[in-house]
């Protein structure tokens, strides 16, 4: 008796539930012509308007493109090129582009940095930083994800991590040839140009004096000033809540990106957004880019009530409606020839027979 009870406690056969043996209520879909031609249908017919609807805002967004990976100095001498001379790493080179927009962009008007060959995504890459110390808590060590640029002769790196090492930092400045003789400085503010979640949650600057809190860490190699002087005309936007910093670390999936460097003052002459005629692009150059066979670029753009220029989400719902139709009339004459016709066993044998 105490043996047959003792092999009941010891048995692992689940308890005699629904849940446990697999008898709760299940619901499997089954696919017939009835239900699934008026889907393939139904997605067609509302993807292909909602495709053009999209394709058509995306096509009203204006666009001006200047690439200027060849700049060149009043001299003549290539700016990329200008930091192949070692003497010259830490130092600026600047340069100038004139170009025409033939039409007005109207409305709020952005200015963006692009990118190519600049492989953002990877691995390493991405997981190279430290969030804590991002985010204010500076405690005098990081993670070692930072490696190779966590420490300077031992002495921590803030920011540390290959991102933030890699800060891009060309700046430039927009003048309108409204006259020759008398360029008008078009104004730029770098106000929200970082997502609003990372201004206020994510990135956060120590308590107290920034020289003081950063007093025992030392600048990332490749920048020409500490995180707390980032921005010398702006004290409001230094130290880990730089904005152009903040849009930096937001890392890209692709090697060709491009990310928000400033938006237009709608003031003066540009109250309605740029008019169009002759501008003039000088450009501080510090961000070579030849030693990756980089190229880089500036983008003015518009936007529409779905943003910024974007033809591919068009162009996607666009072809899955009409792979839909294609799909459902193709299933709709396959169903009339052969959907009728079933096997069926007789006294002489499988016969195919009509309904």
């Amino acid at each position: 008796m105490a043996d047959s009870v003792r092999e009941r406690k010891k048995s692992k056969k689940p308890s005699n539930s629904n849940f446990k043996q697999q008898r709760l209520k299940a619901w499997q879909p089954i696919l017939t012509a009835s239900n699934a031609l008026p889907l393939f249908f139904v997605i067609g017919v509302v993807f292909i308007p909602i495709g053009a609807v999209l394709l058509v805002a995306s096509e009203r967004v204006q666009e001006h493109t200047i690439e200027y990976t060849d700049c060149k100095t009043i001299d003549g001498q290539q700016c990329d090129k200008f930091f192949d001379n070692v003497t010259n790493i830490g130092k600026t080179c600047n340069c100038e582009v004139k170009f025409d927009l033939v039409e007005d962009f109207n409305g709020s008007v952005f200015m963006y940095y692009g990118l190519s060959n600049f492989y953002q995504n990877h691995r390493r890459y991405v997981r190279s930083r430290d969030d804590l110390q991002l985010n204010g808590q500076l405690k005098g060590k990081v993670t070692s994800d930072c490696d190779p640029f966590a420490k300077i002769n031992g002495t921590p790196i803030a920011p540390c991590g290959a991102i933030a090492n890699s800060l891009f930092n060309d700046t430039f400045t927009l003048k309108w040839l409204k006259q020759p003789s008398k360029p008008v400085t078009v104004g730029l503010t770098f106000k929200d140009i970082a997502w609003k979640s990372d201004r206020e949650v994510k990135f956060k600057n120590p308590p107290g004096d920034l020289k003081v809190a950063f007093r025992d860490y030392a600048k990332p190699p490749n920048w020409p000033r500490p995180v707390y002087e980032l921005d010398v005309n702006d004290s409001d936007n230094n130290g880990f809540q730089n904005q152009d910093f903040i849009v930096w670390m937001r890392t890209a999936a692709f090697s060709k990106f491009r990310k928000l460097y400033r938006r237009i003052i709608r003031k003066g002459d540009f109250e309605t957004g740029l008019p169009k005629g002759e501008y003039q692009l000088d450009i501080n150059y510090n961000f070579p880019v030849s030693a990756f066979g980089g190229e880089k670029r500036i983008i003015f753009s518009t936007t529409s009530w779905i943003g910024g220029k974007n033809p591919f989400l068009g162009i996607a719902y666009i072809t899955v409606g009409v792979l839909c139709l294609v799909l459902g009339i193709s299933f709709f004459v396959i169903h009339l020839k052969f959907g009728k016709r079933h096997y069926s066993n007789t006294d002489h044998g499988l016969q195919l027979r009509e309904m």
